[in-house]
């Protein structure tokens, strides 16, 4: 699959991909981890198992491109060059974070690096990626937006409104479907009479591909064939990744109860998509099990200078903070 594909990218690109679905997994393992210890309040929704899609998916983008993104979106914003110290500190409340701890793990954005927000609400953030697709169209910037969303999410009215307005329009947009089978707890094929939601870009006029969601060549590739076409003025793209979450629907272990078998879980766990590239890139003579060993190891200290960094810094001042940034000042 992916190896006969790899001899036509850069090294550089295939150590991109790698890095960054490596700095999704170990900061999401760690924000699990502190969520079990009552460390971060409220839910957490983590982004175990699909790395390869965000990763994939922003190594196609240019740094000035828009994602949006949904309730479990640590992984596109670390893939669209999120840093971890803001990041923790979010996750935990306090100051320092991308949102100044308003935001906390479902609303975690940054404008700077065009990660339009997480999203609590189901759908919700792929209207507003057509919106920045329209504006990016109206001011002729050459600019793409691409919309990360669930296959839960395109039975949402939302969605299909707002995927018409895109073909209609024309406008240069990308929609990525992380495709991981469950929307929440109930089963894709409880709630669809579709087995591919790729079918769906046909009733709107954009072309629709199915690609293998834990392998990040495949995504990577099938990503930057749509973000072209869109950038070239030809209009929207949908992307359906086939990938799997590892954990539960919120946290580690969920709210108990028991939707999925272990051998489903354990069937997809074995084609992980770090451990399957890694592979590759060891047998492609591109990185050694040492190099990638180091990887890790950099990355994790990075992790555990954030975990400290988030801890020690404030919570919100509610004398200061309580109305900032809540309501925008009359120009």
């Amino acid at each position: 699959m992916a190896t006969k594909e790899q001899t036509k990218i850069s090294k550089e690109v295939l150590f991109d991909l790698h890095r960054r679905m490596v700095r999704i997994r170990l900061l999401e393992e760690a924000a699990g981890q502190l969520a079990s210890e009552a460390r971060i309040p409220g839910f957490i929704h983590l982004y175990v198992g699909e790395e390869a899609v965000a990763a994939g998916g922003c190594v196609a983008l240019k740094e000035e491109d828009q994602i949006s993104s949904t309730h479990r979106g640590h992984g596109h914003l670390v893939a669209k060059g999120g840093e971890f110290k803001p990041m923790m500190a979010e996750f935990m409340g306090k100051a320092t974070g991308y949102c100044k701890g308003k935001g906390g793990s479902m609303h975690i954005s940054d404008l700077d690096l065009g990660m339009l927000g997480a999203n609590g609400i189901v759908g919700a953030g792929v209207p507003i990626a057509v919106g920045a697709a329209f504006a990016n169209k109206y001011k002729n910037n050459g600019l793409v937006t691409m919309a990360f969303f669930g296959d839960g999410s395109t039975n949402i009215g939302a969605f299909h409104e707002a995927a018409n307005m895109a073909c209609a329009l024309h406008l240069p947009i990308v929609f990525m479907c992380e495709n991981n089978e469950y929307a929440e707890y109930t089963a894709r094929e409880r709630v669809m009479a579709i087995t591919d939601v790729a079918d769906r870009a046909a009733a709107y006029g954009m072309p629709g591909v199915i690609v293998d969601g834990m392998d990040v060549v495949a995504v990577y590739e099938a990503a930057r064939v749509a973000v072209a076409r869109a950038r070239n003025g030809e209009g929207p793209s949908m992307i359906e990744c086939k990938t799997y979450r590892y954990y539960d629907h919120a946290g580690v272990s969920g709210l108990g109860r028991t939707y999925r078998s272990d051998e489903e879980v354990q069937e997809w766990m074995e084609r992980d998509p770090i451990k399957l590239f890694e592979a590759q890139l060891a047998k492609a003579k591109v990185m050694s099990e040492e190099e990638a060993k180091e990887i890790h190891a950099g990355i994790q200290a990075e992790i555990d200078e954030a975990i400290e960094f988030a801890e020690n810094s404030p919570l919100p001042d509610p004398e200061v903070d309580m109305l900032t940034d809540v309501y925008t000042e009359a120009s």
